[in-house]
């Protein structure tokens, strides 16, 4: 608004300036028109005064105004070449004025041969002559033409003031209007915006409120869940070990049990019934019991290997159970020295593998070192160990920062995950594809509960026989904060 307002003061003004030289002009055609006038006057008057008293100096008088009469005239006419019609009239006045003058100059003429009587008798004659009447007509003539002008001229000069005027104090009063309409809207948005604010601390505050009454009953839930799982697998351990030494004395004594079947079974067989010594007992056993032998130590291996997978898991359990119990410390970690330890570590399961494992520049990071080189440890060892057969591996950590976090990649060219997985391979106890690997499904899902812990994300990138990258998000600077009390 403030621009067109200015746009349109300005072409007002211009305009203005326009219409009132118009008039200004329109005044100068009329001097002019007087100013020739007057010197076909002061010809005439120099004219009569030389016939009366034959004096030089009016001779002068009239000498000068006729040698400046033929410029006036042209003056005139370069003034009114805007004005075709006017510059018509003035351009017949040429004519009768040069009449006029040479009247002039035949009195003066009568004088100079010693007849001033007779000159001033023409002039007296010729003052009503047809060349004055003409002089008169034309005269009136572009007056009357300017004075309709300067009207017309005035009329529009006056207009395009008042507007001009209007348009100003249009505008003034719409500037004062938008400026008392800001200051009523900066008044009303800043009471607004510190009654939002005054509805937000208090919803702060009972947010806070409620943060830590849910908080507090978290955090006995979680610690009643590691109890839980602490008593369940304290306790499964007793009967395990029972289980586990009863299998052992049953295998010691199987050899035993089937020898002295196989005796009984002789002594049966025989009669009358014969002391059966324990060569004879071997040698049955070899040959009709050794199916069900073998069998029985069949599935003697199969009650150990269950035992010791029961073992495992509740071990890992255990071994959980004491992590989430394990208050993090925040300190400043070299990430690319962490990771070169963990390659360190695991350089002859790599070389066996024939993979190569890349480290670029990593963002260094404030956080727990344990969990860091937990987190890593165990994602490099998934990479060795999940690479595809006959293909040496590659493996690459990368890492860049991004809005106060530091973000690091894990990249293999390993089997990958199908899709349908992604999800699957983080749940405790779950895993996925060809379970040709030995593993208990806990690491993964233990990694991300560490990320979590840490602040962090973590997420997978895979597709079968295309590897995977698994990207580990966690702040820069990690403070303990109330993270090891909620968790």
């Amino acid at each position: 608004m403030l621009v067109a307002i200015s746009a349109l003061s300005v072409i007002l003004v211009n305009r203005a300036r326009e219409d009132n030289a118009w008039v200004v002009h329109t005044v100068e055609v009329e001097n002019q028109v007087s100013t020739l006038l007057l010197r076909v006057r002061t010809a005439e008057s120099g004219a009569r005064g030389y016939l009366l008293t034959e004096e030089p100096r009016f001779l002068d008088e009239y000498q000068a105004a006729v040698v400046d009469i033929p410029s006036d005239i042209d003056r005139l006419i370069k003034l009114t070449g805007d004005n075709p019609k006017q510059t018509e009239s003035i351009t017949q006045l040429r004519a009768p004025v040069q009449a006029r003058l040479d009247e002039f100059q035949k009195a003066i003429d009568f004088a100079r041969h010693n007849d001033a009587a007779g000159g001033s008798a023409m002039l007296r004659t010729s003052d009503s002559s047809e060349s004055v009447l003409r002089i008169n007509d034309i005269a009136n003539t572009i007056r009357i033409e300017e004075d309709r002008l300067f009207r017309l001229r005035t009329a529009a000069a006056d207009w395009t003031q008042q507007l001009a005027s209007a348009v100003t104090v249009t505008g003034s009063g719409l500037v004062v209007l938008l400026a008392a309409i800001s200051i009523f809207l900066v008044r009303r948005s800043n009471r607004a915006r510190d009654g939002a604010e005054t509805r937000l601390r208090d919803n702060n505050l009972n947010l806070e409120a409620m943060v830590d009454d849910r908080t507090a009953d978290l955090r006995e839930a979680n610690d009643e869940i590691q109890r839980f799982a602490y008593i369940v697998s304290h306790d499964l351990r007793s009967p395990l070990v029972n289980i586990m030494g009863f299998t052992s004395e049953l295998e010691e004594l199987r050899t035993d049990i089937f020898k002295k079947i196989a005796s009984l079974r002789l002594a049966a067989t025989s009669s009358p019934p014969l002391a059966v010594d324990d060569g004879d007992a071997e040698a049955a056993l070899e040959t009709e019991d050794k199916r069900l032998l073998e069998g029985f130590s069949e599935a003697l291996e199969f009650i150990k290997s269950s035992i010791a997978k029961m073992d495992r898991l509740i071990s890992a359990i255990l071994n959980l159970t004491r992590e989430g119990r394990r208050e993090f410390e925040p300190v400043r970690i070299d990430m690319s020295e962490l990771i070169g330890a963990i390659v360190t570590t695991v350089a002859h399961q790599a070389s066996e593998a024939k993979a190569e494992i890349r480290i670029s520049s990593l963002p260094d990071i404030t956080s727990d070192r344990l969990a860091i080189e937990q987190i890593f440890s165990n994602l490099i060892d998934n990479a060795l160990k999940y690479l595809k057969p006959g293909v040496p591996g590659d493996i690459s950590v990368r890492g860049r920062t991004k809005l106060g976090f530091a973000i690091y990649d894990v990249t293999d060219n390993g089997r990958g995950i199908d899709p349908k997985d992604h999800q699957r391979i983080f749940d405790l106890f779950r895993r996925a594809g060809m379970q040709d690997k030995p593993g208990q499904g806990i690491g993964l899902a233990h990694v991300r509960a560490l990320v979590r812990r840490l602040g962090g994300t973590m997420s997978v990138a895979s597709e079968l026989d295309k590897g995977s990258t698994f990207t580990i998000t966690l702040p820069i600077n990690w403070t303990v904060s109330n993270r090891n009390r909620d968790q």
